[in-house]
């Protein structure tokens, strides 16, 4: 089982209805969307795409940064994308810490009303650091209703806001305060991915999201990745989930180059959807 463990399909709901903040991404993954035909490709086509990649679910993510950048994607449009298609997606919630209690009522909402699996936080894009005081409060409700929680972490491209908001290190403090939160940290860490390995062994509950880079990069020598591949096939082996990003990545391109690293076919198996089917208790 191939999961896709975070895209954007092709569907309007699913974007930010404004995400200008996030401007300088379409410069950095200009040539990498460009082969994802971003822009060119509607929902039947996705969908092959997906077939011919051999995905077999895709996550979905709801985002909420209405208090810092004006735009959010629903948890209900989410929802609403998993209900259409079923058997196609998994969806994750998406809440504001910065607003507080409804934040809280949000997201026990998504995942006892609306059935969402997770939880989406991009701290980048709510100027919050992953241990700010804030974000607290949100964790103990993702433990209380025993879901795991994405958290950007590594270098963001947006000009807006500061990459000091994805520092690996500030997630030790939160695992050691919330030993019952179970993590996803992605993308993996850039430039900081020893310091999230560091973390990574310190803590089981955190997993790794290989998202939106290329995964031959984990092969490339002194391209930053290269620590993720020799951990990844070894002590972390259960705890890498491999992410599209579409439309950062192409989908089949990507798989293929997991194939083709230098790791066992077991390991590019519990990479590819294992590790992501036993997180997301599917």
């Amino acid at each position: 089982m191939i999961i896709d463990y975070g895209a954007t399909p092709p569907i309007p709901e699913l974007s930010l209805s404004d995400g200008a903040h996030l401007k300088n991404y379409r410069r950095v993954y200009a040539s990498a969307e460009k082969a994802a035909d971003r822009g060119s490709m509607d929902l039947e086509q996705w969908f092959s795409a997906v077939d011919e990649a051999g995905i077999d679910l895709t996550v979905i993510k709801a985002r909420d940064v209405e208090t810092t950048f004006g735009g959010r994607v629903t948890n209900e449009a989410v929802a609403k994308v998993v209900a259409d298609h079923p058997g196609r997606f998994l969806g994750f919630a998406g809440v504001d810490p910065n607003k507080g209690m409804t934040a809280l009522r949000e997201l026990e909402d998504a995942v006892t009303g609306l059935g969402l699996k997770g939880l989406n936080i991009q701290c980048f894009e709510n100027r919050l650091a992953i241990d700010d005081r804030r974000m607290y409060p949100v964790y103990a409700k993702c433990i209380e209703l025993d879901i795991p929680v994405n958290i950007h972490v590594g270098m963001n491209f947006s000009l807006k806001t500061s990459p000091e908001f994805g520092r690996p290190m500030l997630l030790d403090k939160v695992l050691c305060d919330f030993p019952d939160l179970r993590v996803i940290a992605s993308p993996p860490g850039w430039p900081w991915v020893e310091e999230l390995l560091a973390v990574a062994w310190r803590h089981p509950n955190l997993s790794i999201g290989l998202v939106a880079m290329r995964p031959k990069l984990l092969g490339v020598e002194n391209s930053g990745y290269g620590p993720l591949m020799q951990y990844g096939r070894t002590i972390l082996k259960d705890r890498m989930l491999f992410g599209t990003a579409w439309p950062m990545l192409p989908m089949k391109r990507a798989i293929e180059e997991i194939r083709a690293l230098p790791i066992d076919e077991t390991i590019a198996n519990r990479w590819l959807g294992e590790n992501a089917k036993a997180l997301l208790r599917l």
